[in-house]
């Protein structure tokens, strides 16, 4: 997979989020943005992103993703 596909993935499934993909061989990193995430804890924000990706992941088209995953406000 490319980081552009990962990308595309889960920006399908949260359309409001702003989604930066980076890596390549396998491992990757997903920094998610989300007015969705707030309010929710890390797990349940990791969980959020995974099940974007669950098919891939679950079919070793995907490896390892690590993800970072922030409310808007957070980042200022």
């Amino acid at each position: 997979m490319t980081p552009e596909q990962i990308q595309q993935l889960i920006a399908a499934q949260m359309p409001d989020a702003v989604v930066e993909v980076s890596g390549g061989e396998g491992k990757y990193v997903a920094n998610v943005t989300s007015d969705a995430f707030e309010g929710l804890t890390s797990i349940k924000r990791h969980k959020l992103v995974y099940a974007c990706v669950h098919e891939q992941i679950a079919s070793g088209e995907l490896h390892a993703l690590t993800i970072v995953a922030k409310t808007p406000a957070e980042l200022g």
